[in-house]
């Protein structure tokens, strides 16, 4: 019998599915309110696609490694299953005590790079910066979640309360300054 050598083409094709898979896995953890099983899902999805990006590859192609180049419908695959990963562990790290801000920020940036519209990730960033004490990117963050979703509850809520910590914020420094001067 002989070994069936797989081809580069293949399991680059392979790592993309098993991606898919740990994501859907991930989604049906998260549905069911298993949020640390459903974090190590969306990480091991992470790993999969690790390494594949077009931006990584080519400088290996230069030291004559085996990576094919990825089609476009396999690109786009690859980064709408970061993108969703990464939004999808945001919001998993926002049910789970401690709430984990930093990571839910540095999460969420990294979606709103590729997707600034993205209103879930305009939204938890601003929940971020908002435990964080950023109350100017916080405002922001829920300001473009507004616009984009104005009847959105949540959204509303945050933006009244950054908007009275910013208030309260700037009160204290209009008394610090007049005592400065008295």
């Amino acid at each position: 019998m002989a070994d069936h050598q797989i081809s580069p083409d293949e399991a680059l094709h392979a790592r993309l599915q098993q991606a898919q898979k740990f994501k859907e896995a991930g989604n049906q953890s998260y549905k069911e309110q298993h949020f640390r099983d459903a974090v190590r899902r969306y990480h091991r999805a992470l790993l999969q696609l690790r390494g594949l990006e077009p931006s990584v590859l080519a400088p290996l192609q230069a030291f004559g490694a085996l990576t094919p180049a990825l089609t476009q419908a396999q690109e786009q695959e690859l980064h709408n299953t970061q993108i969703d990963c990464y939004n999808n562990l945001a919001a998993c790290l926002l049910h789970m005590e401690p709430v984990n801000y930093e990571r839910v920020r540095e999460y969420c940036l990294k979606v709103l790079l590729q997707q600034p519209e993205n209103v879930k990730a305009l939204y938890r960033a601003g929940v971020a910066f908002y435990h964080l004490r950023d109350y100017d990117q916080a405002h922001h963050y829920f300001t473009e979640a507004a616009r984009r979703e104005p009847k959105d509850v949540n959204v509303k809520r945050y933006l009244r309360l950054t908007e009275t910590e910013l208030s309260s914020y700037r009160q204290k420094q209009q008394q610090m300054y007049l005592g400065m001067f008295r």
